[in-house]
């Protein structure tokens, strides 16, 4: 009769509890493997670990070191010079150290890149786009096509000579591409979309 006692205390002790975090939740999470435009494709999985427990009134439902798996749904890498190279991963499994998982919705909102990155507003992670030095660049092959064209043929050529300086500056930079990247070890700040429901060890933390 002793032991069946104890058996029920000790059941009791570690049943599990549904806890909800709610959507807004923030998710720190580093990565693990490294994304970019030029070496990751639509469907590559990707995986990171959470650096910050995820707490409900003082109860850990989320601790660190918890695994967040997910995959790249879009690599964008523009030719043009208004475009910025695109990232897009969509986070789907979340599984604790115990090896539970839980289905996951939790978009990208923020990285600790900075450099003219950012992330929009559709979670997609958006590398640079063109800076000051391709804009002067422009201009250097332009004005030096101008140049070249006023001392070949005077006023005419000087006109002549803008338009092809400029149209193969713009040519240059029409084909070369613009690259993004999220290095293993990148902060990756995600929120969830929707309510979570995870079972959580009644009286641990």
């Amino acid at each position: 009769m002793k032991k069946l006692v104890l058996v029920s205390v000790v059941a009791f002790a570690t049943a599990a509890v549904a806890q909800t975090l709610p959507a807004g939740t923030p998710l720190r999470v580093k990565l693990e493997n490294t994304l970019s435009t030029f070496g990751s494709k639509t469907g590559d999985p990707f995986s990171g670990r959470v650096t910050e427990a995820v707490t409900v009134d003082g109860k850990t439902v989320i601790p660190v070191g918890t695994t967040v798996q997910g995959r790249v749904t879009k690599v964008n890498e523009p030719r043009r010079i208004a475009g910025k190279p695109t990232i897009a991963i969509f986070p789907e499994t979340i599984v604790l150290p115990s090896g539970e998982h839980y289905m996951l919705n939790a978009p990208l909102i923020d990285t600790n890149l900075r450099n003219g990155t950012d992330v929009n507003t559709e979670g997609q992670f958006k590398g640079a786009g063109h800076d000051g030095k391709d804009l002067t660049e422009i201009g250097f092959g332009t004005g030096g096509g101008m140049l070249i064209g006023g001392l070949a043929g005077g006023g005419k050529g000087l006109l002549i000579g803008g338009t092809v300086g400029a149209t193969a500056t713009v040519a240059h930079w029409l084909g070369k591409k613009r690259s993004a990247m999220l290095p293993a070890g990148t902060e990756l700040l995600m929120e969830l979309s929707r309510p979570l429901s995870m079972d959580v060890v009644k009286g641990g933390q």
